[in-house]
C-alpha cells in the first residue's frame, strides 16, 4: 500500500510518499519518494513518478482524498477566520469542507451534484434510522431506492420509514423560517404510516436509559418557543456550532411522542445548509458515542452554552461532519 505522509520540521511541512508492508505481525514502512514542501509540488511530482504507477493507482482515491483535504485546509488556514471557542483550531477543518462545497462540488454539472446528493441522501437516511432502531442493510436501502426492488423480512414500518426521510430531506427548505409549525411540519412527514401521533407530545416521555429530563407536556410550546428565541439571539454563532448546540436542546426538550432523534438530525442539517455549509451524516456505527457526548451535553440548561459541557459534542460532531463530507462530496 502506497500514500502520502506529511513530516513536519519546526513550522515547515515535507511531503513523502511512503510504502507500507505487512511481514507476519510486523508493518514495515519505507519512504519511496520525496514530493515537495507543498501540496502543489507534491501533486506535480507524483504526475512525474516514473515508477510506482500500479501502487498509486489503487490507492488513487486515499491519496487524492489526502492531497484535496489538507489543499483545502491550507486555503482555509489563508483566511482571516474569527477565533471561535467552541471549535478552536479544528475551525479550519471545518472551513475546508465549505471552502471545496462551494469551489468544486457546486460547480459541477448538475447531472453529477444530483448522483452525488442521491449518494448524501442514501446514506444519511440508513444512518439516521439505523440510530433509531431499523434494521435494513445499507445495500437495500441503495436496492429500495435506485432499483425498486423491497428488502425481504422487513416491516412496512421500516420501509415507510426510510421512504418518509428520504423524501423530508429532499424537500427540506432552507429559505422558510425555522418555526414551531415548519419543526411540526418536518415531523409528522418523516413519521407518516409510521406513528399516528402527530404534533407535540400530550403526555409525560420516558425517555429510556436518558441522562436528562424531558420537557413536562404542558411546558413543551414554552420550551420550543424559547429555544427558537435562543436560536435567534445566536444566529451569528458559527454554523456548525449553532447547528450542533440547537441539536442538544431540541432532544433534551424531546417534544415529540416518537421521532425525536430523526427530526433534530434532520433540522440540524437544515440549520447548515441554510448558511450555505454541507450537510452531515452521523453514522451508525458511533452512535455509542453519539449519545454519550449527547449526554455529557445534558448538564446545560435550556438557555446557556457553557463550552465545558458541549466540547466532546461538539469534537464529535466535527469528527463526523469532516469524514462524511470527504467520503462523499470529492
Amino acid at each position: 500500500m502506497v500514500y502520502i505522509y506529511k513530516k513536519v520540521v519546526g513550522a515547515k511541512n515535507y511531503y513523502y510518499l511512503r510504502a507500507s508492508v505487512r511481514k507476519g505481525e510486523r508493518v514495515i514502512s519505507k519512504d519511496i519518494a520525496y514530493l515537495g514542501d507543498s501540496i502543489q509540488s507534491a501533486k506535480k511530482a507524483l504526475g512525474k513518478l516514473k515508477g510506482h504507477k500500479a501502487e498509486i493507482r489503487k490507492s488513487y482515491r486515499k491519496i487524492n482524498l489526502f492531497l484535496e483535504s489538507n489543499h483545502y485546509l491550507d486555503l482555509a488556514k489563508q483566511e482571516k477566520l474569527k477565533k471561535n471557542e467552541f471549535l478552536e483550531k479544528k475551525i479550519y477543518e471545518v472551513e475546508a469542507c465549505r471552502l471545496h462545497h462551494n469551489k468544486e462540488f457546486n460547480k459541477l454539472d448538475e447531472l453529477t451534484k444530483k448522483e452525488i446528493m442521491d449518494n448524501f441522501v442514501i446514506d444519511f437516511t440508513h444512518n439516521t434510522t439505523s440510530i433509531e432502531g431499523n434494521t435494513i442493510e445499507l445495500n437495500e436501502v441503495h436496492n429500495l431506492f435506485e432499483e425498486g426492488i423491497t428488502p425481504k423480512n422487513k416491516t412496512l414500518r421500516e420501509i415507510y420509514d426510510l421512504q418518509n426521510t428520504k423524501k423530508v430531506f429532499e424537500k427540506l427548505n432552507t429559505k422558510k423560517k425555522l418555526t414551531k409549525g415548519y419543526i411540526t411540519e418536518i415531523h409528522d412527514k418523516l413519521l407518516e404510516n409510521v406513528d399516528k401521533r402527530s404534533g407535540f407530545r400530550t403526555r409525560d416521555a420516558h425517555v429510556r436509559n436518558a441522562t436528562f429530563t424531558s420537557t413536562p407536556w404542558r411546558y413543551i410550546q414554552t420550551d420550543v418557543a424559547a429555544l427558537l428565541k435562543w436560536y435567534k439571539t445566536n444566529e451569528k454563532m458559527h454554523p456548525l456550532a449553532l447547528a450542533t448546540i440547537f441539536h442538544h436542546k431540541f432532544e433534551k426538550i424531546h417534544p415529540f411522542s416518537d421521532g425525536n432523534g430523526r427530526t433534530g438530525r434532520i433540522i440540524m442539517n437544515y440549520l447548515l445548509m441554510k448558511n450555505d455549509y454541507p450537510p452531515i451524516i452521523i453514522r451508525n456505527k458511533f452512535r455509542t458515542q453519539y449519545l454519550d457526548a449527547l449526554g455529557e451535553a445534558d448538564k446545560e440548561n435550556l438557555f446557556s452554552k457553557e463550552i465545558k459541557h458541549y466540547k466532546k459534542l461538539i469534537e464529535f460532531v466535527i469528527s463526523e461532519y469532516t469524514i462524511s463530507y470527504w467520503n462523499i462530496f470529492l
